[in-house]
């Protein structure tokens, strides 16, 4: 089982840098494979893996993930050559398309059809990434500008045909779109013992590329934390568990909350939702339930962790997310020790 650790939030305000950087080093110290930046209205994501780049050594560098309203596909393929450039090779690109707030709201661009507009970035991004001459003719894009005085170019960096995308998709047809394109997948909202929700129409969209589900490196986040208070564990993770199902993206749009409806949970992220919409974040949490959060999450006594990393394993996940517990860096890197012994622990068992 690898592990890899998320840096950053939709929040994250860059106050405390010196921190996330000595988290950061002591992960690839400790042999994390992957680090991963988020952006969304705070620090965007790629700006803290170029300063990364140069004060780590083997710990591979994913945006987690560049949102495709912000930059234009040729734009996202130069960064991403770039950071591939000045890493010797470690830069992972992860994309996804967000949610309609954050791409109508605060980018001021269309969210409509994000599944075409998703497929033609990445078609544009790959053209990009074989210095190949962008020249492209979609629904969503058209390169050169047609009618204007732009002529087709390519990137004067050196090509990287092989540089990794992951994609960060929920809905059926973008995890198929996952299986066809991507390298590997960046999941949240999974749940071991309801694995081919996320699973099956990937495999599908593998298949029909003339791939297999094994060509995709399956990577979600774990939300790991141990404690023999498991009560006061499920607890604290009922208020980001409502968030997920009631804030994230808009009421008609929440993607999280439709994956956790399909794992079988429809009537209870229905229920959270209502609650967080109607202003009472406190009932929202609590409706949360017991088994939900269980379910979602790798929390509770050692031995309950354990059996959900198994669990992960025999699903078919290959690489389990970590984020940063603790309130200082020396918390969190003594944290993280933790984790990385426990997962390799319970693996080995």
């Amino acid at each position: 089982m690898k592990i890899s650790i998320s840096v950053g939030s939709a929040y994250y305000d860059g106050e405390n840098w010196d921190d996330v950087v000595a988290y950061v080093q002591a992960a690839d110290r400790l042999g994390v494979d992957f680090v991963w930046s988020a952006e969304a209205w705070g620090m965007e994501a790629v700006t803290s893996l170029g300063y990364l780049a140069g004060v780590t050594e083997q710990i591979r560098l994913g945006t987690g993930i560049m949102q495709i309203s912000a930059r234009t596909p040729a734009m996202t393929a130069l960064t991403a050559l770039s950071l591939a450039q000045i890493s010797n090779d470690r830069f992972i690109l992860g994309l996804g398309v967000s949610g309609p707030q954050v791409v109508e709201g605060l980018h001021g661009e269309a969210f409509a059809k994000p599944l075409g507009r998703l497929r033609e970035y990445i078609d544009i991004v790959k053209l990009g990434l074989n210095g190949e001459r962008i020249v492209y003719d979609g629904d969503h894009y058209v390169l050169p500008r047609p009618g204007g005085e732009g002529k087709a170019l390519k990137s004067s960096i050196r090509p990287r045909p092989d540089l990794p995308i992951y994609l960060a998709t929920l809905g059926p047809k973008s995890l198929e779109l996952t299986g066809r394109v991507a390298d590997g997948w960046l999941g949240t909202s999974f749940i071991p013992e309801h694995a081919d929700v996320m699973l099956d129409p990937m495999r599908q969209g593998a298949e029909s590329a003339g791939r297999s589900l094994s060509d995709i490196e399956i990577q979600v986040n774990a939300q790991l934390a141990v404690s023999d208070d498991v009560d006061k564990l499920i607890d604290a993770a009922r208020p980001g568990m409502a968030f997920t199902l009631g804030g994230m993206g808009s009421a008609k749009t929440n993607f999280y909350n439709a994956a956790y409806s399909r794992a079988g949970y429809e009537d209870i992220c229905k229920e959270v939702q209502r609650l967080w919409v109607e202003g009472d974040k406190a009932a929202a949490a609590a409706a949360v339930p017991e088994e939900l959060v269980l379910s979602a999450y790798a929390i509770g006594t050692e031995d309950m962790v354990k059996e959900r990393v198994r669990a992960y394993a025999t699903a078919g996940v290959q690489c389990l997310r970590l984020g940063p517990r603790g309130k200082t860096a020396a918390d969190q890197i003594a944290n993280l020790e933790e984790q990385v012994d426990l997962i390799k622990s319970a693996v080995a068992s």
